[in-house]
């Protein structure tokens, strides 16, 4: 039996290793494409510069060297963190090839978390390079201006960032598949998206951080979803002070949540499914 089971664990292994190696080679002849995408996701980078004027000012908990490597941090968790499933998904639905996919041992939704991460091992490069472009724009950001401290976080506080990054991806994936199901009843699913992604983009961190809200504000908001995807993650790679324990315990919370709610909708869903071959 166990050695049945070591073998068994083997060979998934082995399949997800090849899974990840076909998607990365794939993932790789859209170089040009990506490499825009990552210049695409630069808002975090152009908020920079406005909020970086407000930290100056001083009225802000924020000072200007903060602001700056707050959102230099935002920037790299939002590559890790994006997720673009739910068009791919809308498309396989919709033209009837999600039905071959159903035969495959592996769930779609495995594959589909392995094509995002190697999109983000093929755009890592480009998204670097982007940061050290603006890191050589801006020093202060590195050496925290005259007799300011240089950014090192810690490796502790790097690990946790870390950890936090690809658990916020984990949740980001799980809430936007969710809303994939959707697109067994209603062909354009990718418009709910783009209405979820309004609160997304203002209640994550992305645009401001969150330590300018008003304190009862605050505490409302970080029982959402929506702080644990950028701000988290980032708090911990600028100054460490984010409530770690509670953070990682409310993002495991609305990931079961979120899966859940996938798992329910994708029995029901693949009963309403009617694409040739299903």
């Amino acid at each position: 039996m166990t050695q049945a089971f070591a073998q068994s664990r083997t060979g998934w292994r082995r399949k997800l290793g090849v899974l990840f190696v076909v998607h990365y080679a794939e993932m790789l002849q859209y170089r040009v494409e990506i490499a825009l995408w990552a210049v695409a996701t630069m808002l975090p980078l152009i908020m920079m510069g406005v909020w970086a004027q407000a930290g100056e000012s001083g009225l802000f908990p924020f000072s200007q060297v903060l602001m700056l490597r707050y959102f230099i941090a935002v920037y790299l968790v939002w590559q890790v963190t994006i997720v673009w499933t739910i068009h791919h998904f809308e498309f396989l639905v919709v033209t009837g090839r999600l039905s071959p996919m159903l035969l495959h041992p592996v769930d779609p939704c495995v594959r589909f978390i392995l094509m995002h991460l190697a999109e983000q091992g093929t755009r890592l490069p480009f998204a670097l390079g982007i940061v050290g472009l603006f890191l050589f724009l801006y020093p202060d950001t590195l050496t925290g201006g005259e007799g300011g401290d240089i950014w090192w976080p810690g490796w502790w506080n790097i690990t946790l960032a870390l950890a936090a990054c690809y658990f916020a991806f984990i949740l980001r994936f799980f809430m936007q598949y969710a809303l994939c199901m959707v697109a067994f009843w209603h062909e354009r699913v990718t418009a709910l998206d783009a209405i979820q992604y309004l609160p997304h983009l203002f209640l994550s961190g992305m645009v401001f951080p969150f330590e300018v809200l008003p304190e009862p504000i605050r505490e409302v908001l970080l029982w959402t979803p929506f702080p644990y995807t950028v701000w988290f993650p980032a708090s911990l790679l600028v100054h460490g002070e984010a409530p770690v324990l509670r953070g990682f315990l409310t993002m495991a919370g609305w990931t079961v949540a979120f899966f859940i709610l996938y798992r329910v909708l994708w029995h029901k869903g693949l009963k309403h499914y009617s694409a040739m071959g299903a």
